[in-house]
């Protein structure tokens, strides 16, 4: 029979409320309450983090559990172990002596454990003649069996809220996929629609998801995805819808036109503009002359200062932002991903990047980027394509440009004070940009 239950800590450690609550829940458990330790322990661990324990923290309570002789714990049977620290370390893979005492702590004001000090601080029981525990002085179990129910709801809760990230997340990669081959489908077939500003919509709000996101954030971008997703696909069944009508009427014996003449087209019939990037014919074809080096980045910024505006915030600092913002110019031009890959395998990336850069600056001027892209991707197969007629043609009508400005406002071209503004080259290049055109 105990003499005295204690309820205060052994040593300088203090009382405090929250210990008191936890003895007040301990000893509200039900009478007659038995619960198989093990699942109220992964409960314990399902929850950890809305109970305030820790991995090392847990890890105790599971050597404490084991130095408990059943696989339940009973309200009428013996709640309290007395392991010394030795035996707990031992059963802890280890753990040092100081880290011990720090998570045995974890556990008591997290209301998983009682202390049973006894007046020496040691941890120990005293039988009776009959063998039967008289005293115990250790950890008392009893909120183990107390909140059983509480730890398993938590455990419900988190498992629920795993559940709906899960599906959350799984809805965000689904509504991405759906959208990026949707658009490019669009541009593949050649569907009227605003793919620049779609696709500038659905990079806006991808670029609102961080790295680690909560659920309600994931959601809130889910349901922007999906205005967007309904968007595209009302504009691609309605062109379906069309073409199937036009289908049976052709059938029928009846001849319908293409009623959208702005409509995009990379057909070969509409590769009629090979002029209008800059660098005519005999510029591209005339190859041998230009520099063996790669064009520098400075210079095509230059001379494709149009460019900047589809970086992330403005600024291309290097080679890749610049590839990048093709990845961006690309279905704003209407240059279907297929013509892409081929400028890509034909040119190499940097190089089909540049050559895209050089389309976008002079875009007013170009009918169809894709189908000018394809004629010049077969003209770099044959190897009688290079950006750096292109590049060079625009560095020279912004030169002209410079100097009539300069002469409209009756001084030199050097004059003024918008240094910044100008184009700085070296004087081989000078030459070459004032050569005449052949």
């Amino acid at each position: 029979m105990q003499t005295h239950i204690t309820t205060t800590p052994f040593g300088r450690r203090p009382m405090t409320l929250a210990m008191m609550a936890s003895q007040v829940a301990a000893n509200a458990m039900p009478e007659g309450a038995i619960v198989q330790k093990w699942h109220v322990f992964k409960s314990i661990r399902e929850a950890k983090d809305m109970i305030g324990a820790t991995d090392r923290s847990l890890a105790i309570l599971n050597a404490l559990l084991s130095f408990h002789r059943d696989t339940e714990l009973s309200a009428e049977g013996e709640l309290v172990v007395w392991p010394s620290n030795e035996q707990l370390m031992a059963r802890s893979n280890g753990m040092p002596a100081t880290t011990l005492r720090r998570h045995l702590a974890v556990l008591v004001d997290c209301g998983l454990i009682i202390r049973r000090d006894s007046p020496n601080g040691k941890r120990f029981a005293r039988k009776g003649r009959g063998g039967q525990i008289e005293q115990a002085y250790g950890f008392d179990l009893s909120p183990i069996i107390a909140r059983a129910g509480e730890f398993a709801e938590l455990a419900e809760t988190v498992q629920t809220e795993k559940r709906a990230y899960k599906t959350a997340r799984e809805r965000l990669t689904l509504l991405r996929r759906d959208i990026v081959k949707m658009i490019d489908a669009g541009i593949e077939e050649g569907v009227p629609g605003n793919w620049g500003k779609m696709t500038r919509t659905y990079q806006a709000i991808i670029g609102r998801l961080p790295r680690t996101a909560p659920r309600q954030l994931l959601e809130d971008i889910c349901e922007d995805l999906d205005l967007l997703w309904i968007e595209i696909r009302d504009v691609l069944e309605s062109f379906t819808k069309t073409q199937n009508s036009d289908a049976n009427e052709s059938h029928s014996g009846r001849h319908i036109q293409n009623s959208n003449p702005d409509s995009i087209s990379e057909s070969e019939s509409g590769l009629g503009d090979k002029e209008e990037a800059g660098g005519n014919a005999a510029e591209n074809d005339n190859l041998h002359s230009l520099p063996k080096r790669e064009l520098p980045l400075g210079i095509v910024l230059d001379a494709c200062g149009n460019w900047r505006e589809l970086a992330k915030d403005g600024e291309i600092r290097n080679w890749g932002d610049f590839l990048a913002a093709a990845e961006v110019a690309r279905p704003m031009l209407g240059v279907s991903p297929s013509a892409w890959r081929e400028a890509c395998e034909a040119l190499g990336e940097r190089q089909a990047a540049i050559t895209l850069a050089a389309i976008y600056q002079r875009a007013d001027q170009i009918n169809s980027a894709g189908g000018y892209l394809r004629s010049l991707t077969d003209r770099a197969r044959g190897g009688k394509f290079s950006a750096w007629p292109m590049v060079m043609a625009l560095l020279r009508a912004k030169l002209d440009t410079q100097k009539a400005a300069a002469q409209t406002r009756g001084g030199p071209p050097d004059d003024g004070d918008n240094r910044e503004g100008r184009l700085e080259v070296s004087e081989a290049l000078l030459r070459s940009l004032r050569r005449p055109k052949s």
